[in-house]
């Protein structure tokens, strides 16, 4: 059984779902715990480093991970490059989202302008050495 570790602040949408399945042939979706994820959603900005903040990540991962398993990280940069070492290390496959961006302006009658975003899910793509 494959698991993937989901260590990203959204929700996995049908798409989304549908590829790790049958692309990373993936058997089951480990969301972090809510106490973790609280931890993983706010890294502190003041900490001057961060690598003993997600100790706890680290071990439930080490924990409830078999090597060969995904692990999805999006989210603040220098957690990002601390938990795909850890994953290299420990012989997890660390993976990521691509999307495709639309944005349209809308100048309004008052002046101001008005953005939207649009988000579409392009693939997963493993992190390279």
């Amino acid at each position: 059984m494959r698991q993937v570790f989901l260590l990203f602040s959204h929700q996995l949408t049908p798409q989304q779902i549908e590829e790790l399945e049958n692309s990373f042939m993936v058997d089951k979706i480990v969301y972090l715990p809510k106490k973790l994820q609280d931890v993983w959603s706010n890294i502190p900005p003041e900490l001057p480093a961060i690598k003993d903040y997600l100790q706890d990540i680290f071990l439930w991962l080490k924990g409830n991970s078999n090597p060969g398993d995904l692990v999805l990280v999006q989210g603040e940069f220098g957690a990002v490059f601390q938990v795909v070492n850890f994953c290299f290390k420990a012989g997890l496959v660390p993976i990521y989202a691509t999307t495709k961006r639309e944005v349209a302006e809308e100048i309004l009658d008052d002046g101001t302008v008005q953005v939207s975003r649009k988000f579409s899910h392009v693939r997963f793509r493993e992190f390279e050495v």
